[in-house]
């Protein structure tokens, strides 16, 4: 179950069934950069190169770029030897508009991942054994980086108006691509809305990491959290799930908790967290969200009208029931029928369309518990990636669902 803020929504939580016994198949793991629906133009580069590749793409204009400020960081980072620990979770090599600062940046990334020494000389060796010195603009535009620049003192604002730039081309590019296929007769809208949605959320993903807390910041946070619990007189400072004897250990499913639920093959997975969620809606009044990847959302629907009502699920199956169980039905799903419930059926779900329906269910509904039913029918993204199989696509997406 997890619970986190996304895009400065209030934090939820999501619970995820895991099936130990269904097969695995090969497709592609998270991180792979995203590809909209067609790309006639540039199609065969990912995201981020498309944004270097159209310089110009309205009136003229160059893409927003940093070029001085390129160069400063660079000859920064060589003259300092602490300087990319400052900015090497801000700026990737795409960052960079140049390609030859991209080149220099992924030499000195490279150094910095061996722990050999970052300097001109380093460098300029690194560029030579990668075959891209010349294509780095030679020796002497390497050694010409480093000589109006007298420290690392201001590298990280430099930085950041770097991947502000890069940043700008990614929406540029996302936004050039949507104009393009939304003039084409074939292009479907629905799928281009959704594709669009993806490359903008990516863009998101891939550039705004989330920053180190400090311990004073979390004691505030922690001391609110506290004294809003105080006022919980039955214990649960969570989302109830009904079943008293699990609630008095967790007080309640926590936000920020990744909770996965497995064992074997009917063993009453989806009966139980069917039967969490009825409960946190139907009793508790707390909005939930169910994302079922094996059974439609009627059949998900049938299932909780046959628990509430407490008849055979096969009568409910088949609508052979007697007057007196039609009676009994519609008087207890009133309360069912009213819940925060929300269901989704889509089949080979990403995680990127799960966060991007979890951000419009939260803005929309509040919703404080999300449930995936099941782990291994997700899907990563792109499959086939050569050497990735799907137990490692699996555990990427476990990672992806806490982080």
């Amino acid at each position: 179950m997890l619970a986190r803020p996304l895009c400065g929504w209030a934090a939820f939580t999501l619970l995820s069934v895991f099936c130990p016994a269904y097969p695995f198949s090969h497709e592609r793991p998270l991180g792979r950069p995203r590809q909209a629906i067609r790309r006639p133009c540039c199609g065969h580069l990912p995201g981020w190169a498309r944004c270097t590749a159209t310089a110009h793409v309205a009136h003229g204009q160059a893409a927003p770029q940093r070029l001085e400020m390129e160069a400063a960081v660079l000859g920064a980072l060589m003259l300092e030897k602490d300087a990319l620990t400052t900015v090497v979770d801000i700026l990737k090599v795409h960052s960079f508009y140049a390609d030859k600062h991209q080149r220099i940046y992924k030499a000195i990334s490279t150094l910095f991942d061996k722990q050999e020494p970052i300097d001109q000389l380093t460098v300029v060796q690194q560029l030579r054994e990668l075959g891209e010195l010349e294509l780095a603009g030679g020796v002497g535009y390497v050694a010409g980086l480093t000589m109006h620049i007298n420290s690392a003192a201001h590298i990280e604002s430099h930085a950041r108006k770097i991947l502000e730039a890069a940043v700008k081309r990614e929406l540029i590019s996302t936004a050039h691509d949507v104009l393009r296929d939304a003039y084409e007769d074939t292009t479907d809208a629905f799928e281009l809305l959704d594709a669009t949605e993806k490359n903008v959320f990516q863009v998101s993903e891939d550039n705004m990491r989330k920053g180190v807390d400090s311990m004073q910041d979390l004691m505030v946070k922690a001391i609110k959290e506290l004294e809003e619990k105080k006022h919980q007189k039955d214990g649960l400072t969570g989302v109830p799930t009904g079943f008293s004897a699990l609630d008095r250990v967790t007080s309640g499913w926590q936000p920020s908790d990744l909770v996965i639920i497995a064992a074997r093959p009917g063993m009453g997975k989806t009966a139980f967290v069917v039967s969490a969620m009825r409960n946190a809606a139907v009793d508790f009044k707390k909005a939930v969200a169910i994302f079922s990847l094996e059974m439609s959302s009627l059949q998900l629907v049938n299932r909780l009208i046959s628990a509430e009502a407490e008849l055979d699920s096969e009568k409910i199956k088949k609508g052979n029931l007697a007057d007196y169980e039609w009676a009994q039905l519609n008087h207890k799903i009133s309360a069912l029928s009213s819940a925060p419930i929300f269901i989704d059926d889509t089949p080979a779900l990403s995680i990127r369309e799960l966060r991007a329906k979890c951000r419009r269910l939260k803005a929309q509904h509040d919703i404080q518990l999300v449930i995936v039913d099941y782990l291994q029918l997700m899907s990563g993204g792109e499959a086939g990636r050569p050497g990735v199989n799907r137990e490692q696509e699996i555990a990427s997406i476990s990672r992806a669902l806490k982080g």
